[in-house]
């Protein structure tokens, strides 16, 4: 049995999966926690790869590894590849004000669109540069590369040696990157930060790494693939092809599609990624998603699933309390500074079953609107992510979504892509791997697109 190993290197931990190359089926798994923030020292990522590592049983007998991590972060290195200060994470929205002045200054967002597929919002990359240069003038002057958490993490499993390398996936979302030339915008970084640092060199789907060079890992020859975002990891863990959309509801939200062909919505809602197969990742993402069932059950006292119990107790719509989930401020719509709100809130509705269902019901609407955006139709929906374990989640989503929802086995999908990335690249093939995504459950039920309407009724109100 040939192995290989995925890692995710999430927002809020890092988890390990090994499989068989072959037949993907899993062997054993690690996971370990991050600190909390929105800015993370890169070291704390590393950490928790180590530990991932040893609680799913080392590397020694692994052939392959790869690293996915979550999308757009800030790593700024200096001349000796020390960090210069702490990473900047997709979630930390002090950037939006530079996002807003590069969209004006470049000429508004078609020109973004045009350039890069996507449109700046706080969370990309670009932005984060921006705001770095004005804020913090002696850290952009010390930065001589910049790159993304994957990419960083992939140099110190090569042993911090040699060049630092990433993907057409994760390159796409930093604003200066464009799927459809497949070349770096260096003209739009020097506009946002004053100067062009050393960028990571963009490999191929199939392109080695380099080898693995981690203590107590696996021995002379184990290859590197070049990792991937999350989302793109997300999309290659759970087998998605052209014609599926996947809505993952993990700390972020999205919505995405496998396409044949870049896009470039003006709008600045679809960001126009590429995926990590050498085809396109039209995607739109929410700042906020399974945090609301946290917060919810906070509120009321309760664990995860005593919220199910409760929101599925609830009649559909809630009575008319409809929650509005801006509890980050928001990413889609660019509404960095709002706050999440509650409406229709009578003596009726003032219940721990009420509140229960609107938090899963609001959620689900704002993900629904996101769906939309990327104007597809598709016969189905593929549901993952750690919000998906909820039974609530999986039982209202179809009445809210207007269509069948598919439920893959809950599991660890961004480290899957991730695992299937590296037999992959030891294949050689022109694919990757078939791997069998067992065990889904597919739940239906009548579209309620009245829940909708009252969402859609109230969610500019604040």
């Amino acid at each position: 049995m040939t192995l290989v190993a995925g890692v995710d290197s999430s927002t809020q931990s890092c988890k390990v999966v090994i499989r068989d190359a072959g037949t993907g089926a899993l062997v054993r798994q690690g996971r370990a926690a991050h600190p909390d923030g929105t800015e993370v020292d890169p070291g704390a990522w590393w950490t928790a790869l180590t530990e991932a590592v040893e609680q799913a049983g080392g590397l020694d007998d692994v052939a392959a590894m790869s690293v996915a991590a979550q999308q757009h972060g800030m790593v700024c290195l200096d001349e000796s590849g020390n960090v210069v200060r702490k990473a900047l994470l997709w979630n930390d929205t002090r950037s939006a004000r530079a996002a807003v002045d590069l969209v004006e200054e470049l000429g508004g967002p078609v020109k973004w669109a045009e350039a890069v597929g996507s449109v700046p919002v706080a969370s990309f990359t670009v932005s984060k540069l921006r705001w770095l240069a004005e804020h913090e003038p002696d850290s952009a002057r010390r930065t001589a590369s910049v790159c993304l958490p994957h990419d960083w993490l992939t140099w110190r499993m090569g042993g911090a040696a040699g060049e630092l390398v990433t993907d057409r996936g994760d390159a796409s979302g930093t604003g200066y990157w464009s799927p459809a030339t497949g070349e770096y915008r260096t003209d739009l970084l020097q506009a946002a930060f004053g100067s062009v640092p050393q960028l990571p060199r963009v490999l191929g789907p199939r392109d080695g790494a380099g080898e693995v060079r981690l203590a107590r890992g696996p021995g002379p020859g184990a290859r590197l693939a070049p990792g991937t975002g999350d989302n793109m990891a997300a999309a290659l863990g759970v087998g998605a092809l052209p014609g599926d959309v996947v809505v993952s509801i993990g700390t972020s939200g999205t919505a995405f599609a496998v396409a044949q062909a870049p896009s470039a919505d003006p709008t600045g809602i679809v960001a126009g990624f590429a995926d990590a197969t050498g085809r396109f990742l039209p995607l739109v993402c929410t700042l906020n998603a399974a945090r609301v069932l946290d917060a919810a059950a906070r509120m009321l006292g309760v664990g995860l699933d005593k919220l199910d119990e409760l929101a599925l107790s609830a009649p559909p719509g809630a009575g008319g309390l409809v929650c509005v989930p801006y509890l980050e401020g928001e990413r889609t719509p660019n509404l960095p500074d709002a706050t999440g709100s509650l409406h229709g809130l009578t003596l009726g509705t003032s219940t721990p079953a009420h509140l229960a269902r609107a938090a899963v019901e609001g959620m689900l609407c704002h993900l629904a609107d996101a769906f939309d955006a990327l104007g597809l139709d598709p016969a189905r929906v593929l549901l993952i992510g750690g919000g998906a374990r909820s039974r609530a989640v999986r039982r209202i989503a179809p009445a809210v979504f207007g269509r069948p929802v598919v439920v893959p086995t809950p599991g660890e999908y961004v480290a899957d892509g991730a695992a299937r990335q590296a037999a992959w690249l030891l294949a050689g093939s022109e694919e990757p791997p078939a791997w069998q995504v067992s065990g889904t459950e597919v739940y239906e039920a009548d579209p309620d697109p009245s829940v909708r309407a009252r969402y859609a009724e109230v969610r500019g109100l604040d």
